[in-house]
């Protein structure tokens, strides 16, 4: 008999309900949030606050990137074709319809967003058709037209881009409403994720990754599986394109259409860890974060673009599944490891077949 009255060779005692861990769990993300909060009010440095709202944007377009292309395992290099979408959209509405700038322009995000959405499902319908890597060069190719078109199409402005309508925000506090906005689409996009992670919808998409043709082969429409998820992914990249250009004041096709935007959410996703909740929000934290701190203490060369690149490759190096999976797996083997080690107490028995038991 043991001290607690079971018999020795009995299977150890389930374990404590998960209650107390998702407490905490809601605890540590209302932590965050409060952080991010109130950052703009502790911390009011110009350059800082706009780092800190660039590095929001690029937040909400790794995470909306991340519904598709991280749960589909389809990876769209196209994306810059709804941030430029969104924000020509709410740059022509406010120039047309006569808008003012600050809070009124705010209020357009939303149709930026809806216009990218719009676009996203002729796009997704022409390049869904195609599987994996053909699928890659589809969305580049489509995206170059879109190029394109913004260089030559009248209403885009063409070269001389188009001029947003100046917000009435005070030179002190200029960035903070623009931090804000994004911070809630942020909130927005990442409960989106959330939810598509966790319902039937988000497992399909997971077969897809898998196995597509096994997935086919279990009746799932895999096609308007893949639209629905490209078009949900479009949304935020579209409102934070217009939300982008607004606080830039101007947009060009060169900046709106740009590949280096496709190239950073893909690398901020992969480092982070691609098909994860937080993996592609640490990700685009760090990286922008770091881009946006070296360009302004390095603009004069390349030395800021060296740093970036060596951080990317030693991490790809020592976490090559990202960031987020790479410290889980570490964690668990760490567990085993305790559990298994002479002064871990002594080793609980695990019948064979239990789901979580030590290989």
């Amino acid at each position: 008999m043991s001290e607690t009255g079971a018999p020795a060779g009995d299977i150890a005692p389930a374990p404590a309900p998960a209650a107390p861990k998702r407490g905490l769990t809601l605890a540590a993300i209302a932590v965050i949030v409060g952080a991010f909060v109130v950052f703009p009010l502790v911390v009011t440095d110009p350059s800082t606050t706009s780092i800190a709202f660039f590095a929001l944007v690029f937040m909400v377009a790794a995470s909306a990137w991340n519904i598709f292309s991280g749960y589909s395992g389809y990876l769209a290099l196209g994306h810059a074709v709804f941030f430029g979408s969104g924000g020509y959209a709410v740059a022509v509405a406010a120039r047309d319809w006569h808008v003012a700038g600050g809070w009124p322009v705010f209020a357009l995000v939303l149709f930026g967003g809806l216009v990218a959405g719009l676009i996203a499902i002729p796009v997704g319908l022409v390049a869904l058709r195609t599987r994996r890597h053909t699928f890659v060069v589809v969305t580049i190719a489509i995206f170059f037209i879109f190029q394109l078109a913004a260089y030559n199409l009248g209403f885009t402005g063409g070269t001389s881009g188009i001029l947003l309508p100046l917000p009435p925000f005070s030179a002190a506090n200029f960035n903070q409403p623009f931090y804000y906005v994004a911070l809630v689409i942020l909130i927005l996009t990442v409960l989106v994720s959330w939810l598509v992670r966790r319902s039937r919808f988000g497992l399909q998409l997971l077969a897809v990754r898998d196995d597509e043709d096994r997935a086919l082969g279990l009746w799932v429409k895999t096609r308007r599986l893949k639209l629905t998820a490209f078009v949900i992914s479009a949304v935020p990249v579209g409102m934070v394109g217009g939300l982008y250009f607004d606080f830039l004041g101007q947009i060009f096709p060169q900046f709106a259409f740009d590949p280096l935007f496709d190239l950073s959410i893909a690398l901020m996703a992969f480092l982070g860890g691609l098909g994860t909740i937080v993996g592609p929000l640490l990700g685009a934290l760090v990286l922008e974060s770091l881009q946006q701190y070296l360009t302004q203490t390095f603009s004069s060369d390349a030395t800021y673009l060296i740093a970036y690149g060596v951080l990317f490759l030693a991490v790809i190096l020592v976490l090559p599944r990202g960031v987020v999976p790479g410290i889980s797996e570490w964690a668990a083997r760490r567990r085993v490891k305790t559990a298994r080690s002479p002064g871990g107490g002594r080793e609980q028995k695990v019948p064979d077949g239990v789901a979580g038991a030590a290989q």
